[in-house]
């Protein structure tokens, strides 16, 4: 194995795994499960990558936007690709859709999450009386 092909092997398995990549389905959890996570990605990382593919990409447009229109995060970059997925091991290789929408911090970000635990603080002492 020459050097080349090496190296470009280990970009792709590096690459292929991003700590702060959410890989959405439109299937198995909840929209408000994935924009919590978002949250705590952002917190965590500065930046959160969300990830779909075919049926999905709506889910994630819905995602990011509610996290832009609160104020949470800004837009960094959208790519759009086409990835070959296989339905079988055997069978022949079908294209499908795929979005990646990379978001970032609003410089009120930590404001805005400071307020959104006082508030959830506040809602669970009413609970309780």
């Amino acid at each position: 194995m020459d050097g080349v092909t090496e190296g470009v092997n280990n970009l792709n398995i590096s690459d292929s795994y991003k700590r702060n990549r959410i890989q959405v389905s439109n299937t198995k959890k909840p929209l408000f499960f994935y924009v919590n996570l978002a949250k705590r990605y952002m917190q965590q990382y500065n930046e959160v990558e969300l990830s779909a593919l075919g049926m999905a990409i709506a889910t994630v447009v819905t995602i990011a936007e509610i996290l832009k229109n609160n104020g949470f995060a800004v837009e960094k970059k959208i790519r759009t690709l086409t990835v070959d997925m296989r339905d079988e091991p055997e069978g022949r290789p079908v294209p499908k859709a795929k979005i990646e929408i990379l978001l970032g911090k609003t410089e009120n970000f930590d404001e805005l999450m400071a307020a959104e635990a006082e508030a959830r603080e506040v809602g669970d002492g009413e609970q309780q009386s």
